[in-house]
């Protein structure tokens, strides 16, 4: 790998980045709240899902 392509991949992902900086922006608290609630619960279920998972495996296979 040369310096003139590692130079050129850099040079395209700052661009990149700066393209995506500015097409984001701030949520609303409407927004922000209803992704504060899915997030929840998303991690509720996935934390629900792992301790059935243990106690099945504890009371089965011990």
């Amino acid at each position: 790998m040369d310096f003139a392509s590692l130079g050129f991949r850099l040079k395209n992902f700052i661009g990149e980045c700066k393209r995506v900086l500015t097409v984001t922006k701030k949520p609303d608290a409407a927004e922000f709240k209803t992704i504060v609630k899915v997030s929840g619960l998303g991690m509720l279920i996935i934390g629900l899902v792992g301790f059935v998972i243990t106690m099945f495996k504890l009371l089965f296979f011990q």
